[in-house]
């Protein structure tokens, strides 16, 4: 099953469950005060196209399905690291793996061009994936089948979680950061993977690490150089006719995948260009990514048919 309006469809409600991340105040707190604003992009009263900026507190919205197989993941969207979106990426996917028995947390990190640190979106991520593992009983998952999912700049962030899911940034801060944050898989859609000259993407690496950068940063997130043997089994997908983020992202991370020993599935598409997500995928060839993920994922004991 790929596609469908019954995935966004504008009469649909959003999930009244959401968690916040942090019990007090997000770590590096000491920012200007934020204002938190939801845009609505879409000017068609059959789908919603919302994004986030002004995050102070971050969480994750809970998609329940209506027939759980024990799995779960993290989805983290994309924005540029400029902003936050909802629908596209996030709630729209979060419904099409309900469908197939995922239960689906969809992310709101904080931005580094807001004033936060750099590795506030990898804060977030491993706190999340934390708190899903300290309370796997109550979101009715298995926690050694839970992944994460990023698309665009949230592909950066999700591959930042699967590469320093073991790096100390920030004091734990109750029991639940107990918990490992190491993804049991990863999927990168169309991923920001590189800060580094010739194939990053220029404005998100601004609004990630500023506009002058040291060669040691944008080394240093640059998250094909972070693979090691700890790195989770990979999914990885995007079109060869991307004009944003260069295909080259996502093929140096298969790439270092490989050398790493992990494993990793790729599926270089011709034609898709960027951020189609479910909607804009629409009856083209890359339409079949959800179901190529699922597939991927029941081969592997991820999921469950």
């Amino acid at each position: 099953m790929t596609g469908g309006s019954a995935y966004w469809g504008a009469q649909l409600s959003d999930p009244d469950e959401t968690v916040r991340l942090w019990p007090g105040a997000a770590p590096g707190a000491s920012q200007p005060q934020l204002k938190l604003a939801v845009t609505e992009r879409s000017t068609s009263p059959d789908y919603k196209d919302r994004a986030v900026t002004g995050i102070s507190e971050p969480l994750f919205t809970v998609f329940r399905p209506r027939k759980p197989d024990g799995s779960a993941v993290l989805i983290a969207t994309g924005g540029n690291y400029i902003r936050v979106v909802v629908d596209k990426e996030g709630f729209e996917t979060a419904r099409r793996l309900n469908e197939a028995g995922v239960t689906a947390f969809v992310l709101r990190y904080r931005l580094p061009c807001e004033g936060w640190t750099p590795d506030a979106p990898l804060q977030d991520a491993q706190r999340a994936m934390r708190i899903i593992r300290a309370r796997a009983a109550h979101f009715g998952v298995d926690p050694s089948r839970v992944g994460v999912l990023g698309f665009s700049a949230g592909g950066h962030v999700a591959a930042s979680l699967a590469t320093c899911h073991a790096q100390e940034v920030y004091k734990p801060v109750d029991a639940d950061d107990a918990q490992s944050a190491r993804p049991d898989f990863q999927g990168l859609f169309y991923p920001i993977i590189t800060m580094l000259p010739p194939h990053a993407f220029a404005g998100a690496r601004d609004a990630a690490l500023g506009k002058t950068p040291s060669r040691v940063q944008m080394e240093r997130y640059s998250r094909e150089r972070c693979v090691d043997t700890q790195t989770p089994p990979a999914f990885l997908l995007t079109a060869k006719n991307d004009d944003v983020i260069p295909a080259a992202n996502t093929t140096r991370m298969y790439d270092a995948l490989c050398a790493a020993g992990i494993p990793a599935e790729l599926h270089l598409f011709e034609s898709g260009g960027h951020g189609f997500g479910i909607r804009l995928a629409g009856t083209s060839a890359v339409s079949v990514w959800p179901d190529l993920l699922l597939n991927w994922g029941r081969a592997r004991g991820y999921f469950r048919a």
